[in-house]
């Protein structure tokens, strides 16, 4: 995430998948925010999730979110 409020804590976020030759990334609601890459066994399949934080660092903003397994 590049800039505050954006987001809340409770939001409920779309979860869109995106593949790559060996892995998988994921981006929250409309390109709120963009995951790491994930091997196959580490893939999402949760299509939704609850963000449960957001975090200031020096390198940028951290979304956490939880997701029903």
């Amino acid at each position: 995430m590049e800039r505050l409020g954006l987001l809340e804590v409770g939001d409920v976020l779309e979860v869109t998948e995106y593949k790559l030759p060996n892995s998988y990334y994921y981006v929250l609601g409309p390109s709120y925010a963009m995951s790491a890459n994930y091997s196959t066994p580490e893939r999402l399949f949760a299509t939704e999730g609850r963000v449960s934080g957001v975090k200031e660092t020096p390198k940028g903003y951290f979304v956490t979110v939880d997701f029903d397994v």
